[in-house]
């Protein structure tokens, strides 16, 4: 079990780099978090729910993930709220104070379900886990669902992360040593220093006053990557600055308050003639050469604080003058003429409150009703749009409520009509276009399609469209991770049999 001692520590890219470290050595590895929160999620062959960081480590270890990997996720959508998914499927909804009380009992059942469903569907494989967060909460320990409660019922070697970035690596680790049982410090088979910078023999001193004073050995000290990985969590993805020299275009990305599945927007970062932006409502947009609006927790909420900052209006005047708009799922929602919420599942009201219509951007002739029942699948589809020749097939999945359709003609995005629309009044003013395919820009060949739509208006040359899919680029810089994990992480006191 990988347990940090803080959120953000890197428990989840040192659990992925574990599980394709495994894998090489002829392993099965199974990931595994007992309990997640994130609205950064994905939806596996079964239509179940799961976290994206889950997903990213099942590729790790080479398999097809399963929702059984995260049977607990919580998807916060505001005012201390979130949805509650068990083993795949919503269960509710629930308030951050009446969780444990309402939720405890049934979550550790499907935690064990999870674990009995996993380990069924891989015979032999051995469980790599995540936890959450610190797993020395005071306040919440006695109902911990994911960390300690977990690493004892399996008995579970643990590997303790410490950032050292964030400063205070001894406080962190002796800290929550401290604050752990008798029973539970037992567990710590080793600590992991994550993130140092520079020449690591500076460190010798610190790891051997770690050893001598924990009696916990140090297994090793992680470099600073420099490497793009795909994010953890929404921080690490927006607080990616300066990193892209010799762009030749720029793309702005609204950073929605409510924002989802923002691992959408990973190829595009790893493009290295594209600079994302990310713009918050309130903050100037700019002139760049298109703007994304991505998913969303709650698109009326997000809608709201787009009229509320003016940014609406922004984004109007933008595709009048010109400008190429691009939404993706509750992003293209916003795109459209009305929206309406019979069941309160969208907006500023409470669940079950009924919203009227409200007005979208009106840049997209579409009508969206949202409904109880989540869309929930993975898709192909030939795409008709920027061109049809030569053909191009894509792949995506479905994770949205409400259902669309059109108000008046405009073209289809692709093959299948219910997946997206694209819209232009006049040949002068832009193109708003918009798709509930989740992971469309994974797609290296329609990714490169739609770019070279942007660059040819800038006058650059075209870029090939004969890339692979996205996954390719995900899975060679999990190798550099486990590379570098492998020749910096000495394992062998982890994956000793517990007694």
């Amino acid at each position: 079990m990988v347990l940090g001692t803080s959120s953000g520590a890197g428990k989840s890219l040192m659990t992925a780099a574990l599980c394709r470290v495994l894998k090489r050595r002829g392993e099965t590895p199974l990931p595994f978090k007992g309990q997640n929160m994130s609205n950064n999620a994905w939806v596996d062959q079964d239509g179940g729910e799961m976290a994206y960081s889950q997903a990213l480590q099942a590729w790790a270890a080479g398999l097809e993930p399963m929702h059984a990997m995260n049977p607990v996720l919580l998807k916060p959508q505001g005012d201390s709220t979130s949805e509650v998914i068990h083993m795949g499927d919503s269960a509710g909804t629930c308030r951050a104070e009446h969780y444990y009380r309402d939720w405890f009992d049934s979550g550790w059942a499907a935690i064990r379900r999870g674990l009995e469903d996993l380990q069924a569907s891989h015979p032999g494989g051995r469980l790599v886990l995540e936890g959450a967060g610190s797993p020395v909460e005071v306040n919440l320990q006695a109902r911990d669902l994911t960390n300690l409660r977990l690493a004892k019922y399996l008995r579970a070697n643990c590997l303790l992360v410490a950032d050292i970035e964030r400063g205070g690596v001894f406080a962190q680790i002796v800290g929550t040593l401290q604050l752990m049982t008798r029973e539970e410090r037992q567990l710590i088979r080793g600590l992991l220093i994550n993130r140092f910078r520079g020449r690591r023999e500076l460190f010798d001193e610190g790891r051997s006053w770690l050893d001598n004073n924990t009696g916990i050995p140090v297994l090793g000290v992680m470099p600073w990557l420099n490497e793009l990985f795909p994010p953890e969590d929404s921080l690490d993805l927006l607080e990616r600055r300066g990193r892209k020299r010799g762009a030749e275009m720029e793309i702005a990305v609204v950073k929605l308050p409510s924002l989802s599945n923002f691992s959408d927007l990973d190829p595009l970062e790893a493009e290295p003639t594209v600079e994302l932006r990310w713009i918050a409502p309130g903050e100037p947009l700019g002139s760049p050469d298109a703007v994304v609006i991505p998913g969303s927790k709650q698109t009326l909420r997000d809608l709201a604080s787009l009229r509320n900052s003016g940014l609406d209006a922004d984004l109007i005047r933008y595709v009048e003058n010109g400008g190429e708009l691009f939404g993706i799922c509750g992003g293209m929602q916003m795109l459209g003429e009305e929206l309406h919420d019979p069941h309160g599942l969208e907006g500023d009201s409470s669940p079950g409150q009924s919203t009227d219509s409200i007005a979208g951007l009106g840049l997209l002739p579409i009508r969206t009703v949202f409904s109880g029942e989540k869309a929930l699948h993975q898709r192909q589809a030939l795409v008709l749009w920027p061109d049809q020749q030569p053909r191009l097939e894509v792949e995506g999945f479905e994770l949205h409520r409400g259902h669309s359709e059109t108000t008046d003609a405009c073209q289809t995005f692709c093959s299948e009509q219910d997946l997206g629309w694209v819209w232009s009044r006049d040949d002068h003013q832009g193109v708003t276009s918009g798709t509930y395919l989740h992971g469309i820009f994974d797609n290296g060949p329609w990714r490169r399609r739609w770019l070279n739509r942007l660059r040819r208006r800038r006058g650059l040359a075209d870029l090939s469209e004969q890339q692979p899919h996205h996954s390719r680029q995900r899975d060679a810089l999990l190798d550099r991770l486990a590379d570098a994990f492998e020749k910096h992480v000495n394992l062998d006191p982890l994956l000793q049999t517990s007694t």
